[in-house]
C-alpha cells in the first residue's frame, strides 16, 4: 500500500465515500451535520473490523466548522463534493478548508455547473424547465446569485487562499438516464470509460451537470 492519508470529507453523508477510503488504508475523518445521517454512519461503522473504525473518525458539523475543529495544516486531502452550493458563506467556507490543508495537499471540490443547467431538462424535453434553468434577462446591474460557484470565480478564488486550481473535469457529461439502463458487462465498461474521457475533453466537460475542481496548496 503507498502512503496512507489524512483526509477530511466534508458533507459526510452516508460514509460511502469516506469508506472506501478506509478500507484503502487512509484515515479519514468526516464532517456532517445532519444528526440522521450520523448515526446511519455510525451504524454502518459498528459492522465494520476494528481496524476500520479506528481509523475513521465522525465529527458533528458542517464546513463552517473547520476552525473550531482542526488546526492548520491537519489534512492531506479535503474533499467537498456537492455541499458548497448549500454553505451560508461559500467564500468562508473554501477558505477554511484550505487553511486545514497541508503543504502539497490536495482540496477536491464538486459543484453543479450552474452555466450548464439548462442542459439536463433540455435533453430530457423539459421545456419550461428549461426556460426557467435558462432564466430571463438579467436586470442591468444586478448581482448573479451563482457568481461564485462559476469556474471562473473559484479559479481567482482558490489561487487566492492559496490553493490553486490543477485540474478541473466534467462529472455526468451524458444523459443520466443511460446509467440506469440495464446494459451487459461491455456496454457498462464503455460508459464508464465514455464519461471518463469526456469529462477531460473540451467541449463536453463544460456541459456537464457537475464540475470537479482540484486545487494544492502550494
Amino acid at each position: 500500500m503507498g502512503r496512507r492519508l489524512r483526509v477530511l470529507d466534508v458533507g459526510l453523508g452516508e460514509g460511502n465515500q469516506s469508506l472506501r477510503l478506509v478500507r484503502a488504508g487512509h484515515q479519514v475523518t468526516g464532517l456532517e451535520s445532519d444528526p440522521a445521517l450520523l448515526d446511519r454512519v455510525r451504524g454502518s461503522l459498528e459492522r465494520e473490523p476494528e481496524g476500520i473504525r479506528e481509523r475513521f473518525r465522525v465529527v458533528p458539523g458542517s464546513g463552517q466548522d473547520t476552525g473550531a475543529h482542526f488546526l492548520p495544516g491537519t489534512f492531506d486531502v479535503v474533499l467537498c463534493h456537492d455541499v458548497l452550493d448549500q454553505a451560508r458563506d461559500p467564500h468562508s467556507t473554501l477558505a477554511g478548508l484550505a487553511r486545514v490543508l497541508d503543504a502539497g495537499g490536495l482540496l477536491s471540490v464538486v459543484i453543479p455547473n450552474v452555466t450548464a443547467r439548462a442542459m439536463r431538462p433540455g435533453l430530457a424535453g423539459d421545456w419550461q424547465g428549461t426556460l426557467r434553468a435558462l432564466g430571463g434577462p438579467a436586470a442591468e446591474g444586478a448581482e448573479d446569485p451563482d457568481r461564485f460557484l462559476r469556474l471562473e470565480s473559484l479559479t481567482s478564488f482558490l489561487a487566492r487562499i492559496g490553493v490553486p486550481l490543477v485540474r478541473w473535469y466534467g462529472v455526468g457529461v451524458f444523459a443520466p438516464g443511460a446509467a440506469e439502463d440495464a446494459e451487459n458487462a461491455e456496454n457498462a465498461e464503455a460508459r464508464v470509460d465514455a464519461e471518463e474521457r469526456a469529462g477531460r475533453t473540451d467541449p463536453y466537460r463544460a456541459v456537464a451537470a457537475s464540475l470537479h475542481l482540484c486545487g494544492a496548496r502550494g
